[in-house]
């Protein structure tokens, strides 16, 4: 009896682990990243006319998705690795974005102790305290991490030791964000209110609007994603990875191991914030405007469409899922404005019962399909 209980406690638990970070996936994903790297050159050294030239529109959109990525990813640590579902992650995007906005803002008016156009405009007379010292670039970038990695360690600390798990931890992670913004439309709370920030103008001295500096913004966020990517990588294949899957998979199995699967998450449900919240703050200088409409449920849940369409637990696929829905809803919402919520929903639903692995899982399947011919 003795025998068969202690086999049974160490039985691993099976667990899905990356496949596609083979070296020749690697060599892939370089060839591609490397592309994406040239193209803000086609645009500052080709003349408008020639037939490679791209855009400064297509180096913006493309900045975006890059940044979309990084936060679909950011959720992927958490949803497809530790199986916790989050319903609220736009609230951290939306807090990295609004930490590096407060310095746009400042650096707009760099005359010290001028107010925001923002505060002129909503009769305010000083800057309020939590403004200071966000004239300062750096730390104005340590609040891009710390503002949502702090508000997810208090929620998810309180949350996690609760033992909330499931449809309800979900449902209470959408509800803190809708909270968040109507707190955030409130013109009381200094953050500009329904308008939210705009106007930004410069950058650490540079013209916020020229190509030369939206190439540098575009290639700080595909070095951030990538570096997200070797962060995940690193994390899911550690020890830590493991026990995070065997979170997800079996959680109380975990615990009668010896584990106590509430810091596991707390970490990754940290991390997790904070990657996004650097996700926010690489796209506000290039759409030019945060607001609170950033943290409404919709959102949200725009990013799990992501990374179920991509592929959850696999890094890869909620950047190819992330990419591949905007692009999709630039075109509708471009064509057919009226039916893209509806092109949305139709896609969950078909990934959903069609490809419950996502895009990069199909991708598996026909490469495995390959193999067996071969052999």
């Amino acid at each position: 009896m003795t025998s068969l209980t202690s086999t049974a406690m160490v039985t691993p638990i099976k667990s899905r682990t990356p496949v596609l970070f083979q070296p020749r996936a690697w060599i892939a994903i370089l060839l591609v990243a490397g592309v994406f790297a040239v193209l803000p050159l086609l645009n500052l050294w080709l003349p408008v006319e020639h037939p490679w030239h791209v855009t400064q529109h297509t180096i913006s959109l493309l900045g975006k998705f890059i940044c979309f990525a990084l936060a679909a990813l950011a959720l992927d640590l958490v949803w497809g690795y530790a199986g916790i579902l989050s319903l609220g992650h736009g609230l951290f995007f939306a807090l990295g974005g609004y930490a590096h906005g407060m310095y746009l803002m400042r650096a707009a008016n760099p005359e010290p102790g001028q107010l925001p156009e923002f505060m002129v405009f909503l009769s305010m007379t000083d800057i309020p305290w939590f403004w200071s010292f966000t004239e300062y670039p750096l730390y104005s970038w340590m609040l891009v991490l710390l503002a949502p990695g702090l508000v997810a360690f208090i929620f998810g600390y309180f949350a996690f030791k609760s033992r909330i798990t499931g449809v309800y931890f979900s449902i209470i992670t959408q509800a803190l964000t809708y909270a968040a913004m109507l707190l955030f439309f409130r013109n009381e709370t200094g953050f500009g209110g329904n308008n939210g920030f705009t106007g930004f103008k410069w950058i650490l001295g540079f013209d916020i609007t020229s190509p030369q500096t939206r190439a540098g913004l575009y290639w700080a966020s595909l070095l951030a994603l990538l570096g997200a990517l070797l962060l995940g990588r690193w994390i899911t294949t550690s020890k830590l990875g493991r026990v995070l899957m065997a979170v997800r998979d079996a959680e109380g199995r975990l615990r009668f191991l010896g584990y106590e699967p509430a810091g596991f998450k707390l970490f990754v449900w940290t991390l997790s914030a904070m990657l996004c919240g650097l996700a926010g703050a690489l796209y506000v200088p290039q759409v030019g405007i945060i607001n609170p409409s950033e943290m409404s449920p919709a959102n949200s849940i725009e990013m799990v469409v992501w990374v179920a369409t991509g592929g959850r637990g696999t890094l890869i696929g909620p950047i190819v899922g992330a990419g591949t829905v905007n692009g999709l809803k630039t075109w509708f919402t471009s064509t057919f404005p009226e039916y893209w919520l509806y092109a949305l929903g139709l896609l969950f639903v078909l990934v959903t019962v069609l490809l419950p692995q996502g895009i990069v899982g199909l991708v598996r399947k026909i490469m495995r399909r390959a193999q067996g011919d071969r052999t």
